[in-house]
């Protein structure tokens, strides 16, 4: 009796071991982004113009501690860099990168917004542009992956 019977049921463990993975990745960002040394805020933090947090860090890097603007620059983008592989690896059409896109701003956006209405963190549409870069940035990491083997 072999260990496989057939390809489906490899297929179905890998599938299980991503689904997994996935899990635990959200369950990780999860704790990152809502309980991990927060603050609860007094009013509601904002910011609804693309590219100031950004412009802000590149300019003014000087004025930040290192650990603060590498974290809000590319802390950012590395940590959603997961997103651009698992989604596609768990249903093909986030391969494509306007689903992804899309998939990835709404996720995001959810996210930002619960992290303002809780007062945990601010809404910054930079954070989205960023994040959602790095989910772009793990699709073509995949995609690289793939095409080599």
């Amino acid at each position: 009796m072999r260990l496989y019977p057939n390809a489906y049921f490899k297929s179905f463990l890998l599938n299980l071991f991503i689904t997994v993975l996935a899990l635990g990745y959200a369950l990780v960002m999860c704790w990152l982004l809502f309980y991990r040394n927060r603050y609860f805020g007094e009013g509601y933090s904002y910011n609804l113009v693309p590219f100031y947090t950004i412009k802000k860090y590149i300019i003014y890097y000087d004025r930040f501690h290192f650990d603060t603007w590498f974290k809000n620059l590319f802390g950012n983008i590395v940590l959603f860099i997961p997103i651009g592989i698992f989604l596609p690896l768990l249903h093909k059409k986030y391969g494509r990168i306007f689903v992804l896109t899309a998939a990835s701003i709404l996720l995001i956006t959810i996210v930002e917004l619960s992290q303002m209405i809780t007062r945990v963190g601010s809404f910054d549409v930079d954070d989205i542009i960023l994040n959602t870069f790095g989910a772009l940035l793990g699709l073509l990491m995949l995609k690289l992956i793939v095409r080599k083997k």
